[in-house]
């Protein structure tokens, strides 16, 4: 039987979980501490209706603050069981993390650790730089680690294809008022706003048009055009299985490629479009057919640090419950 662990020890864990990414940082979960156990839930009044009626990108947020939630509790040399969707009566318990005894942290699981502070959303302009194939390797071992896999696009043929699909959403989206009025309330906020996208982490508007369209949601107008890198290394986050608990376990694999990216200098981005909007999201299903269900699409390269993006403090998020028997593992 291990001691109770510190309070410090679980402050520190969900004050990892809530630097996990989000769609326009909606931080679409909630926790809840029982003894030696906590809960990640999805907040269905943080899905986005427009973009992600159905909670796929919510729930791979849920994934991401679950690793960050057990990478943390590792790294204090805490052993951590990890749960995905345990009880079919409550979908929107995306997952339980159970502590195990203790245990040795490793070096890497520190890196991780600390990496989680350091990660952000890099929006603005990347190098033209290749990433090194030492680097693209560790992110490739990261998605296996979680149990998915990481396909580059420039590698696979796909990339042309996928670029284009990312300019179709893009345009989609923009020409529909319900998508702009939905991107327009989490964007551009003040720079102390707890959750959305301040206008200062956004990045300038391209000076001309690439090879991939980033959110035209996410610029900021104040800043004079740049332009951006041509041919960005794409990345594509894939799982054998599909359905919700295939995007919570997607999340968590994301979630250690964008880390283990960090740790190995990188800037990452997000091209979402192409998975909120029905049209382009079957189109990408239908690319990736024989190798699995594709989550998300990450831009990775070199780029200039830019400012975190604030989160709502733990006590909004968070409950402690005590005498409610949670499933066993």
């Amino acid at each position: 039987m291990m001691s109770r662990p510190l309070p410090t020890v679980f402050d520190q864990a969900l004050a990892s979980a809530v630097r996990a990414p989000s769609p326009h940082n909606t931080q679409p979960w909630r926790f809840v501490v029982e003894h030696e156990v906590i809960e990640v839930w999805l907040d269905r009044d943080r899905v986005l209706d427009i973009a992600d009626p159905l909670g796929r990108e919510a729930r791979l947020a849920c994934g991401a603050a679950a690793f960050n939630l057990v990478i943390c509790l590792r790294a204090n040399g805490l052993a951590a069981i990890v749960r995905m969707l345990p009880d079919p009566a409550e979908p929107d318990l995306v997952a339980v993390i159970r502590l195990d005894g203790n245990q040795k942290a490793t070096a890497a699981e520190r890196k991780l650790a600390e990496a989680v502070f350091r990660r952000h959303t890099n929006r603005r302009p990347m190098l033209d730089k290749e990433v090194p194939s030492a680097a693209r390797t560790a992110l490739k071992s990261a998605a296996l680690q979680e149990g998915g896999q990481i396909e580059y696009l420039n590698v696979s043929g796909r990339y042309s294809t996928v670029a284009s699909l990312v300019r179709q959403a893009e345009t989609l989206q923009s020409d529909d008022p319900a998508f702009r009025a939905e991107a327009a309330f989490w964007t551009h906020r003040e720079p102390g706003s707890p959750d959305g996208v301040p206008r200062v982490a956004a990045g300038p508007p391209p000076y001309g048009p690439g090879v991939v369209t980033l959110r035209a949601s996410h610029e900021n107008e104040n800043l004079p055009p740049r332009e951006y890198e041509q041919e960005p290394l794409l990345g594509v986050v894939l799982t054998r299985d599909r359905g919700p608990h295939a995007e919570v376990r997607a999340g968590m694999a994301m979630q250690r490629v964008l880390l283990t990216a960090t740790v190995e200098g990188l800037a990452t981005s997000f091209l979402s479009q192409p998975f909120e909007t029905p049209r382009t999201r079957e189109a990408l299903g239908r690319i990736f057919a024989g190798l699995g269900q594709p989550h998300t699409l990450l831009r990775i390269g070199y780029g200039s640090p830019t400012r975190l993006t604030a989160r709502r403090p733990i006590e909004d998020v968070l409950t402690h419950r005590a005498g409610r028997d949670v499933p066993a593992s």
